[in-house]
């Protein structure tokens, strides 16, 4: 019997390609929220952004993660347009 080195907690290899993804999103996402003029709306969406990912973090059915995680580009995508408009 081989016994296996790696924690029982370890996390398969699209387990952890989809997490590395999320954080990406999550990271951009509070980069770009960063960018945001004013300051009660930057507040709002850091706050609105964290509630979101925190809310789904223990979702574990794979076509529900990547849904979200197109939801989550999708939004990004919308707020750097945003912005770019606004800048302009």
């Amino acid at each position: 019997m081989t016994v296996s080195r790696l924690p029982s907690a370890a996390l398969s290899l699209k387990q952890f390609l989809h997490r590395q993804k999320v954080l990406g999103i999550y990271r951009n996402m509070l980069r770009t929220i960063r960018r945001v003029p004013d300051e009660a709306d930057r507040k709002f969406l850091r706050d609105w952004a964290r509630e979101e990912f925190h809310r789904n973090k223990n979702v574990t059915h794979e076509d529900a993660i990547r849904m979200m995680i197109t939801q989550a580009s999708n939004h990004l995508e919308e707020l750097q347009k945003s912005l770019a408009l606004a800048q302009n």
